[in-house]
């Protein structure tokens, strides 16, 4: 039970059960999507268009919340980082800031934005990162008045709906999507930050840079072995999910096509925020002088711009057309199936692309590729199609998987 635990909070698992369910896609044996393959190339194209347009030297970062902070070409993290003195707390204060945010980055809806103390207005995931860092700023998360830039269990456990509506700017006039999920959460955050002080050391999300850091061999530690601990550190926080032996499975979801004949039958493992969290961490952990390798070791992000690309760009269709007219539970074996070809077809589309510009993977890592990229090139595509541009997978969130 151990090893079978161990293996669904892998990011190998999630890499592994997406291309097996590609395959059956590709043999016909899956309900609810086809898979055209030849329209992947062209879709590369695209993709690689959408880089070079928002990076024309090829310079792309790595993807992750830190480009949300930075919305409208304002640095606004570099405004905070000045008020902290050493390279550890300032590492420190990026974990505080980053995991709450990241957390708190399902998709906000179509009609909810977020204006700036600089008159800037942002909506979806900028929006919802600005919000998260200005929250921050006014020492929100804070145990602490006179150390606003933390982010503490106690603090966390006590946050009100209310407070977090207020710091979204939130209301009957600017619905946000799932704002009670999203406050639970974070209560769950605090609970478990206090529940593990030898993952978080001092009651402080930011203690768990001090434990990253204490685990590396030399200063080096591989991305994978990062996410474990995140899945380790943040497994109890998710509400009503699948559990193994007790233990809370997190973002793991079953599919009946997926069999395995053992403890994980139809289990389908995708960890999208502890993900997209464990690439956010990439950044503040190098600026302090830890080496992370193996960031190729992480998969694709399953959610609905990098899922809503292969949709809209013909490479996944619904075999029932009528399917793309109703709203799908996030549990649901179609939403299951479209995020795991997603993980999938992230690595072939990759591939696809770097063959296309003579770049290997060193030069040009999947952390890139969706930055540059195929989350970029998701919401383009989901503008040019619909008005709003909403994804073209209705999912029912409660504001903790996308």
């Amino acid at each position: 039970m151990a090893d079978a635990l161990a293996y669904l909070r892998s990011s190998a698992a999630v890499r592994e059960r997406a291309h097996r369910l590609l395959s059956a896609a590709e043999r016909d044996e899956l309900a609810h999507f086809a898979v055209d393959g030849a329209r992947l190339a062209p879709l590369a194209d695209y993709v690689i268009e959408t880089i070079r347009a928002r990076y024309p030297k090829l310079d792309v970062p790595y993807h992750s919340r830190w480009r949300h902070f930075e919305a409208g070409g304002v640095d606004r993290w570099a405004e905070s980082r000045l008020r902290l003195k050493s390279a550890d707390e300032i590492a420190r204060a990026r974990f505080d800031l980053v995991i709450p945010s990241v957390l708190l980055d399902a998709g906000a809806g179509p009609s909810w934005s977020y204006r700036d103390a600089d008159g800037g207005v942002h909506a979806r995931s900028e929006g919802l990162g600005v919000a998260t860092l200005r929250m921050f700023e006014s020492g929100l998360f804070s145990a602490d008045s006179k150390t606003p830039l933390r982010a503490d269990a106690a603090r966390l456990q006590a946050l009100e709906d209310l407070e977090l509506a207020h710091g979204f700017q939130a209301g009957p006039d600017n619905l946000l999507t799932g704002l009670p999920g999203r406050a639970d959460l974070m209560r769950r955050l605090g609970a478990a930050v206090a529940a593990r002080p030898d993952l978080f050391p001092g009651g402080r999300v930011g203690g768990l840079f001090d434990t990253i850091q204490g685990r590396t061999q030399g200063g080096i530690i591989a991305a994978p072995a990062v996410l474990e601990l995140v899945l380790e550190a943040l497994g109890p926080i998710w509400p009503g999910r699948i559990a193994l032996d007790g233990v809370n499975l997190g973002d793991v979801w079953r599919h009946r096509v997926l069999r395995t004949g053992d403890t994980t039958d139809g289990l389908v493992p995708f960890h999208k925020l502890s993900q997209w969290l464990t690439y956010s961490l990439v950044e503040p952990l190098e600026e302090a002088g830890v080496a992370v390798v193996d960031l190729d070791g992480l998969t694709g992000l399953a959610e609905y711009r990098n899922g809503g690309l292969f949709v809209d760009g013909g490479v996944l269709r619904f075999k029932d057309e009528r399917a793309a007219l109703r709203s799908h539970a996030v549990d649901s074996e179609l939403v299951v199936e479209w995020r795991a070809l997603t993980v999938a077809l992230l690595d072939r589309v990759a591939d696809a692309i770097r063959t296309k510009l003579n770049l290997d993977a060193r030069s040009l890592p999947l952390a890139k590729v969706l930055e540059g990229g195929t989350w970029a090139a998701g919401r383009r595509l989901a503008a040019e199609k619909r008005a709003g541009g909403a994804p073209p997978v209705r999912v029912i969130s409660d504001g903790t998987v996308f």
